[in-house]
């Protein structure tokens, strides 16, 4: 079936009657959740069961749950981690201690009805990459950030939750935070393709994937990749992902014009479906407005994405939990 090529969030710990209509007629591909949606494990479940039953389907949940600083649930229901840059660079084995992280991630997650993930990250630390980005990521050469990135989406894939590889074609060489204001990379298109882009390439059979709101002037100029059609084209071409395209969260600064606007220019420069991060009916009504159905490519994309899916493979948690504190000294 053919869903509103939409994610939402939501604005608290449970739905509002208006939030349960809304959602119930825009018929949105998916949901996103944040620290603000999470309280205890017993409600978190409520409220995932609660997303999935207005549109009465298994509609997929998605949470940015990287660990360090963005890491929606945490103490005292929920393990903490360490920043990725610091647990790989602390690690006596950080290539085995990524994985048991991210599987204990996962199963976090599927126990409160979560099964999407936006991790791994594939954007590239540079001395000069801006802090609010820096120490999530997971290293400084191809080499090692691809081979970690294969580690979190493997881990997250054998506890029954899909992995979004963000930040598409990267956000390394971003020296002001996008949140706030649009950064720009001026890289020229060969040390693009060897460096920035090469991770994504070595990772394009990921399934999902996410964009970055940063202007690439090599290649387009003026618009950022989100919303640039030749971006997008580098993505899908170049860099050979032929998965399901999410746009990053539209309501950041970075982007300009209303959030309409936006999403419908990142819809049209090729974006399968748009992420609306913050709740609310003032932004999300005026949004819904101009959502289309999901083109017959995404929908097939999301098909694809959504197979991946699997039963949990068993794993003794406490042992995970003993060896990764013993790699991690």
């Amino acid at each position: 079936m053919t869903r509103a090529a939409v994610i939402f969030g939501c604005e608290g710990h449970t739905l509002t009657g208006w939030e349960r209509d809304f959602f119930r007629d825009v018929d949105p591909w998916g949901f996103i959740l944040f620290a603000r949606n999470v309280d205890h494990p017993d409600q978190l479940r409520r409220l995932t069961a609660s997303l999935r039953e207005t549109v009465g389907w298994d509609a997929p949940i998605l949470i940015d749950q990287e660990g360090g600083r963005v890491q929606r649930l945490g103490p005292p229901h929920w393990r903490s981690y360490l920043p990725a840059y610091d647990q790989m660079q602390r690690s006596s084995d950080p290539v085995r201690a990524f994985w048991l992280r991210n599987r204990l991630i996962a199963q976090e997650l599927y126990d409160v009805g979560i099964d999407v993930n936006c991790a791994p990250l594939a954007d590239i630390a540079e001395p000069a990459t801006h802090p609010f980005l820096r120490n999530r990521l997971y290293g400084e050469d191809v080499e090692t950030v691809v081979t970690a990135a294969q580690v979190c989406a493997a881990a997250h894939l054998a506890g029954g939750v899909l992995p979004v590889l963000k930040h598409m074609p990267g956000h390394g060489q971003a020296q002001v935070d996008s949140h706030k204001s649009l950064p720009t990379v001026r890289s020229d298109r060969a040390a693009l393709a060897a460096h920035e882009f090469a991770t994504f390439k070595a990772l394009n059979d990921i399934r999902l994937g996410m964009t970055c709101h940063l202007v690439f002037d090599a290649i387009d100029p003026i618009n950022p990749a989100t919303t640039s059609a030749k971006l997008l084209k580098v993505i899908r071409t170049e860099i050979g992902f032929d998965g399901l395209i999410m746009t990053d969260d539209i309501g950041m600064e970075a982007l300009s014009g209303s959030i309409p606007a936006r999403a419908t220019a990142a819809l049209t420069a090729g974006c399968d479906l748009v992420l609306q991060c913050n709740g609310g009916r003032a932004v999300q009504e005026p949004l819904a407005a101009v959502i289309p159905l999901m083109s017959a490519a995404a929908t097939q994309r999301a098909d694809h994405a959504l197979a991946q899916c699997q039963t949990p493979v068993p794993i003794d948690i406490r042992a995970c939990e003993a060896e990764l504190a013993s790699l991690l000294g």
